[in-house]
């Protein structure tokens, strides 16, 4: 099965190389030097192609150039006033200085010693350099035009300079004086071109004026004047003591001379005689008897090693023509303008039939780039077509006729055998029969279809071409005419979007395929199927079906116009450019684009394919010719072997990584450009005990450019929080191990730490926030810790007295309602202490001690709460009437303990332990049902209780006591806020207020001999409320509040 085509390389490209100005060769005849707006392009003549380029920036057109003698330096002027001096082999700029000129510098000589350099300006000075010392030495003012020419004398010690300009004046300079000699007005024109004579006794000068002036250097006058009736732009001596028979030079004592002037001549010159000699003709491709004057040939110069004389005409081409018989040795196309269309030429294509915005067609050879022109049409050669069995090509042109080209294998010359004329409007589109090779058929603006047929023989001189039909087929300009592969239908494609097909013998209409929105460009046959492929200016490719003349398949893709589409791989893919110089390849069978080659930079008109459809060449409007290689099984192979090779380094990385060889694990999953298989291995390695000494030992192992990639792994890591600990460490090593002069010459460092800095201050900033939280959980434990641990021995006391745990609540309730009632507290209070005895009064202190100290712990922690927040400290009213005949500040202290009392018994009921089944009853039930009777509890154990609710009380949070406070059905006092500004007094009054709140809850627990149920219950039902739990919205109401 046949393989697909995916992609194609740019394997060969012509670019256009010299658009104007000087030419220079070097001595070897190796190199020749040609401008090329900004660029110098340094071409080798064997193989024409560009070896070295010299850059200039973008907006300076270079002016001149020149090359030094010893071929060792190039100087090149430019339009800013700017002298650069390049050493061409090494493509080294060595110097560049400004020009003292005030206007741009349009001539310029070496010396002899490739020291001085004259640079010549349009300010109608010149100036002189010393390159070696890099100074001016001379500023040589006298002419009144713009200077055109000079030249240095080829006897170095003279030190002599001549010098031409636009005032027509030829002026011989003393440079040892830097006065001017003598000035000449030998012609009447301008100057353009000196040579010498290799003894330095004569000068021969020609001129735009049609003659030649001979010199005598030392008379410094002209001696003889020699008419040649055209515009001289180049003289050439030809060597002396030699004789070229073919161009009628018998007498080598006698001097001759080569002339190039306007009419794309060269002329042999006799110089005793003053006669011409030999006529070279044709050189340019004009016709013979052309007349025309329009400086066809601009320079032309001699080059010994080559034994050629280099021409360079006005449309950009360099020609070598042998020194023996002025016969076309190699021909250089400098700039060939706008592609308009490409053929394959030659039974194994080894040339290139270009047609161009030029009425030449153009043959290049491809291994060569030899570009032969051929002469014929009068105007633009627009569309070229081939039938490579038979050597034969076909043109149209813009002079309204068609020509038949036939092509000599052998020696790859192109000759014309045939001329149609009959179109009355430019043709534009030409075909020629593919089987038969007997007819062509061309169309063009003039709407109609003509068809030719060739003579028999093709071997004779060129003759008329008869047309055969004549149809007008179109309604507005036909852009392509096709055959089909058996030469039985032709098919045409116009501006009038529409796409007609034909029958080649009759030119009856068979049909027409509408379909397209704008003008049609192109249209081919399928090689294989009986369909027919179409490109129009809508973007878009469609296949149309021959039988029914039906679209089958459309094809978008391209963002502009598609110029030209042809069938490849025996009609199962497609190839397309357009407009926008992209050339794409698409399968027909799934209508998909596969490839897209972009190397053009401007729109692509041509394209065409081998007869092995491994190359294509296209060209397009940017003056380049692109030859591409199919590459497709190139790209399989490569891919193919990649991936065998990926899989041995991958088994090979595992092993390692088995083995424990981190190092070579390390560098082989570098080579692969495996950035997370390094941040595993890297993780491996600091998994063992001693990681971090062993990951800093193999790092400091790894060659420069390996760490330059573990750096760029790690930025590719430090982008994610999971990595950037590894990340880190790895930057901290090499921070540590390197200095910072080898770290600056990594090759990538500079978007390394680029991609390093953001993230890792966003790492330090997360790390900063999760500091400040763990210091303040820290702080919030310790203060916690510190509560716990003052309240351990309290604990402790109330473990030993569980018995009667439960009872403590139910007496301080009692107390509360026997306080105003009662007038025998004293004495009750007196029986209680007789009766409890020595130890209770022992106990009773000693509580009182840790209770005070206690009080004041947690007091310290709260002030220090206070500094950052208010806290709300609410306190209930009492839950009883007020009773009579009671000091109303102890009443008020004694309520607020109630409930003090109320809110810790509910927390402590649940961890308080008892001495027999019966107390642990009461105790588990005491958070929801009232006391039973508070006559069982003991005079001791209600003591140490009592102690300890007093200290467990101010250990309780206001969140607390405002949660007792909303359970509480009664009035609530207004909130009292205490801020950290009070005052150290206010402080010390609060601390002996509370007390002596203290010692009286105290005397009136003791008190609490006998109580009455019924008294109690209100209290009790007060206080069940109290017990009840907090809920998480009662909780975020209160922090609301």
């Amino acid at each position: 099965m046949t393989q697909l085509k995916e992609n194609f390389a740019v394997e060969t490209k012509h670019e256009p190389f010299f658009t104007g100005g000087k030419i220079y060769i070097s001595n070897n005849g190796t190199y020749m030097f040609c401008g090329c707006g900004n660029k110098i392009h340094i071409l080798e003549v064997e193989s024409g192609q560009t070896k070295f380029t010299l850059y200039q920036e973008e907006d300076e057109e270079i002016t001149h150039f020149c090359l030094s003698p010893s071929n060792e330096y190039v100087v090149v002027a430019t339009k800013h006033l700017v002298l650069r001096q390049w050493s061409w082999k090494d493509q080294v700029l060595v110097r560049s200085w400004k020009a003292i000129h005030i206007s741009p510098v349009l001539a310029m000589d070496f010396d002899v010693s490739s020291t001085l350099l004259a640079t010549g300006s349009s300010d109608t000075t010149i100036k002189l350099w010393d390159i070696d010392k890099q100074y001016c030495t001379h500023n040589l003012k006298g002419h009144t035009g713009v200077i055109s020419l000079v030249k240095f004398h080829p006897d170095n010690e003279k030190l002599q300079l001549f010098s031409a300009g636009d005032d027509y004046k030829v002026k011989v300079w003393d440079l040892k004086t830097s006065k001017c000699l003598v000035t000449v007005e030998a012609h009447f024109s301008v100057v353009t071109s000196m040579v010498f004579s290799p003894d330095g006794t004569t000068m021969y000068s020609g001129g735009r004026d049609r003659i030649i002036s001979v010199w005598n250097l030392e008379e410094l006058k002209v001696t003889k004047t020699i008419p040649v009736f055209e515009s001289v732009e180049a003289v050439i001596l030809l060597p002396p003591e030699r004789e070229f028979p073919d161009l009628e030079v018998t007498d080598s004592g006698v001097p001759h001379i080569i002339t190039a002037g306007s009419k794309g001549t060269l002329r042999v010159w006799d110089i005793e005689k003053s006669k011409c000699v030999h006529v070279r003709k044709e050189l340019i491709g004009r016709a013979v008897n052309s007349d025309q004057d329009d400086q066809n040939i601009t320079q032309a110069l001699y080059n010994d090693a080559l034994q050629s004389v280099a021409v360079v005409t006005f449309d950009n081409n360099i020609t070598l023509c042998n020194l023996e018989d002025l016969s076309v040795k190699k021909q250089f196309c400098g700039n060939t303008d706008q592609v308009l269309d490409v053929q394959f030429l030659g039974t194994k294509d080894t040339h290139l039939a270009v047609a161009t915005n030029s009425e030449h067609l153009k043959v290049f050879e491809i291994s060569s780039w030899n570009c032969q022109l051929c002469s014929g049409h009068t105007d633009i050669i627009l569309g070229v077509t081939v039938n490579r069995r038979k050597n034969l090509l076909a043109t149209c042109s813009k002079d309204n006729t068609v020509r038949v080209w036939r092509f000599d294998p052998e020696s790859g010359q192109v000759t014309c055998v045939g001329v149609g004329h009959g179109h009355t409007h430019i043709v534009s589109t030409v075909a020629m029969a593919s089987a038969s090779a007997g007819w062509i058929v061309s169309g063009g603006q003039d709407f109609t279809l003509k068809k030719w047929k060739l003579p028999p023989s093709l071997e004779g001189p060129c003759t008329d071409l008869k047309c055969t039909h004549t149809e007008r087929v179109h309604e507005k300009d036909i852009n392509c005419v096709v055959v089909s592969p058996n030469d039985r239908y032709i098919a045409t494609g116009s501006h009038d979007r529409t796409a007609k097909l034909w029958d080649a013998e009759s030119f009856a209409l068979v049909g027409v395929m509408r379909g397209h929105k704008r003008g049609i460009w192109c249209v081919q046959f399928s090689p294989v199927d009986q369909c027919i492929a179409t490109s129009s200016g809508d973007g878009t490719i469609k296949i149309w079906s021959i039988q029914g003349l039906e679209c089958v398949k459309t094809f978008e893709g391209h963002d502009s116009a598609v110029l030209r589409v042809t069938f490849i791989n025996r009609g199962m893919q497609l190839l397309s450019c357009g407009s926008d110089g992209l050339m794409k390849i698409w399968v027909i069978k799934t209508s998909t684009c596969v490839s897209t080659v972009d190397e053009h930079e401007d729109k692509i008109w041509s394209i065409t394919v081998n007869r092995e459809e491994d190359h294509v060449v296209t060209g397009g409007a940017d003056s380049s010719i692109i030859i591409w290689k199919d590459v497709t099984g190139e790209e399989v192979q490569k891919k193919q072997t990649e991936r065998e090779d990926f899989i041995l380094k991958e088994q090979e990385l595992s092993n390692l990584l088995h083995q424990k060889k981190y190092l070579k694990a390390i560098g082989l999953a570098i080579t692969l450009e495996q950035p997370f298989r390094v941040l595993n291995i890297i993780k491996e390695i600091l998994y063992n005990p001693n990681g971090k000494t062993e990951l800093e030992a193999t790092l400091q192992k790894l060659r420069l450019d390996q760490i330059d990639s573990v750096l760029r792994f790690a930025s590719e890591w430090n982008t994610n929080s999971r990595h950037c600990r590894e990340a880190q460490f790895v930057l901290n090593t090499v921070l540590r191990t390197y200095p910072p002069e080898e770290i600056l010459k990594f090759s990538n460092i500079k978007s390394t730490m680029e991609a390093l800095i953001p993230y890792t201050e966003r790492h330090f900033q997360r790390m900063n926030r999760l500091l400040q939280q763990a210091m303040f959980l820290e702080f919030t434990w310790g203060c916690m810790r510190r509560a716990t641990d003052k309240a351990g021995p309290l604990e402790v006391s109330q473990q030993m007295t569980s018995e009667g745990q439960e009872q403590v609540t139910q007496s301080v309730q009692m107390s509360e309602v026997e306080k105003g009632g009662n007038s025998s507290s004293e004495s009750d209070l007196e029986s209680d202490k007789s009766d409890s005895g020595n130890s209770g009064e022992n106990s009773s202190d000693k509580k009182d001690s840790e209770g005070e100290s206690m009080e004041e712990e947690v007091k310290g922690t709260s002030d220090s709460n206070s500094c950052e927040s208010d806290i709300e400290n609410k306190r209930p009213l009492t839950l009883m009437t007020e009773p009579q005949g009671a000091d109303k500040s102890a009443q008020k202290r004694a309520e607020s303990q109630v409930t003090d009392t109320s809110s810790v018994n509910r927390v402590e009921s649940n961890t308080a332990s008892s001495g027999d089944s019966d107390s642990e009853e009461s105790s588990e039930s005491s958070l929801d049902d009232p006391p039973v009777s508070t006559n069982q509890t003991p005079k001791g154990d209600s003591s140490l209780a009592q102690e300890k609710l007093i200290v467990k009380t101010r250990m309780r949070g206001s969140k607390q006591i405002n949660s007792a406070e909303q359970k509480t059905t009664e009035d609530v006092q207004p909130t009292v806020k205490v801020r950290s500004s009070r005052k150290r007094s206010q402080q010390v009054e609060h601390d002996e207020e509370e007390q002596t709140r203290q010692k009286c809850v105290k005397k009136s627990v003791r008190g609490q001999r006998t109580s009455q149920t019924e008294k109690t219950k209100p209290v009790t039902n007060s206080v069940k409320k109290l017990k009840q739990p907090l809920t998480r919205s009662k909780v975020l109401k209160q922090k609301g509040r």
